[in-house]
């Protein structure tokens, strides 16, 4: 009976000490929830400067102005080109040579008719002064002297029809040599040598002075910052960096990509060629801007962010777009002047975490022991 009792006592002990120990158990979970430090961190109060800024943008670079090349008179063979693709030309150097044979020989033949003419006119002024003379003293009749009016009036018209009709040749003849109505670069031709060219058909294309210039597409939040006059940086893959300057801002946005257009003059002798592609950083100047600590800024998702302070002591992760960034002070939209943002601790940190604000030194510290706690965790567990 004795040895049955001791058991009981025995199996009661062990259950015992089994609730105490499970009682630990949960009582140490329930320490570890309360008893979890929230992360001490340092925070700095989002505030508005004047700092340097600039926009970035991209386009095509194209000829400040194209001007086609074509020809005024048609019909006509072409005897001699003088220009190729690349050439720098100057303002009335001739590029083109049509067959005049042609045209020289009516020339000729209106020559002679204004000749004609000329002769007719003298012969009909000096019948009409006759006219007139006999009439004034009642030997001619007012009819006679009227159809001597008619003659002489007749040959003046007949002599500047003639006139007229040579001028419009020798014009022809003129345009039959094509020259450069302004001075630039030869980026297309259409021309050979031997074609019969038509009247109005485009032989060359020029760029104007040889002026290039990007049209830079720049985003509608940031076009109210550009003015013509600022300078500007223009790099691409194909070509070295040269500089350039805002010729002029477009009034439109286009209602699609939301995007304006910006021409950027570019500096001559660019290896920059019609077609490519470039990009520009454009200076416009010392701009009020909301600014942020650098170090504050972090990232998450590939997307620039801060934590901010929100209600409860606990923080909130506020993507930003970076417009400027410097070594102490960074430029930045989507954050509200004033905010106040995570600067030391912030790396540590996740959404809706609960946070302890200290001085600098202080977040630095508690930085430092956690930065040290997750570098000694992988060795002791090992």
């Amino acid at each position: 009976m004795s040895i049955k009792l001791q058991g009981r006592w025995t199996v009661a002990a062990t259950l015992m000490t089994a609730a105490v120990a499970l009682a630990a158990c949960g009582g140490g979970e329930e320490k570890a929830d309360t008893g979890a430090s929230a992360q001490t961190v340092a925070v700095q109060t989002a505030t508005t400067q004047n700092l340097a800024r600039t926009v970035t943008a991209s386009g095509t670079v194209t000829a400040w102005e194209e001007v086609p090349v074509g020809a005024e008179t048609g019909g006509l063979v072409a005897t001699a080109v003088y220009v190729d693709e690349g050439s720098y030309v100057r303002q009335g150097q001739p590029l083109v040579q049509m067959n005049t044979a042609l045209l020289d020989a009516q020339v000729r033949q209106q020559q002679a008719a204004v000749q004609t003419a000329e002769a007719n006119a003298a012969r009909d002024d000096a019948a009409l002064a006759r006219a007139q003379e006999l009439k004034e003293r009642g030997f001619l009749s007012q009819a006679s002297l009227d159809t001597a009016l008619a003659n002489q009036r007749s040959s003046q018209a007949n002599l500047a029809s003639a006139r007229a009709a040579l001028a419009e040749t020798r014009t022809r003849q003129s345009q039959a040599t094509i020259r450069a109505p302004v001075s630039g670069q030869i980026i297309s031709r259409s021309v050979t040598r031997g074609q019969i060219i038509s009247a109005g058909t485009e032989l060359f294309r020029m760029v104007r002075d040889g002026r290039l210039e990007l049209d830079a597409q720049v985003p509608e939040t940031e076009l109210a910052l550009i003015r013509a006059g600022q300078s500007a940086q223009v790099t691409s893959s194909q070509a070295a960096p040269t500089t350039g300057s805002v010729r002029i801002v477009t009034p439109e946005v286009n209602a699609e990509t939301r995007l304006g257009l910006a021409r950027v003059a570019l500096a001559p002798g660019t290896a920059l060629r019609p077609g490519m592609f470039a990009r520009a950083v454009i200076d416009v100047g010392d701009q009020p801007a909301t600014v942020v600590p650098t170090a504050a800024i972090l990232y998450r998702n590939n997307q620039a962010g801060v934590f901010v302070m929100a209600s409860g002591d606990t923080v909130r992760f506020q993507p930003i777009t970076v417009l400027n960034r410097q070594q102490d002070r960074t430029a930045v939209s989507g954050v509200a002047v004033g905010a106040r943002v995570v600067v030391q601790g912030a790396g540590f940190l996740n959404q809706g975490d609960r946070v302890r604000v200290a001085s600098a030194t202080q977040a630095q510290q508690a930085v430092t022991q956690q930065t040290e706690a997750q570098s000694a965790a992988p060795a002791s567990a090992h």
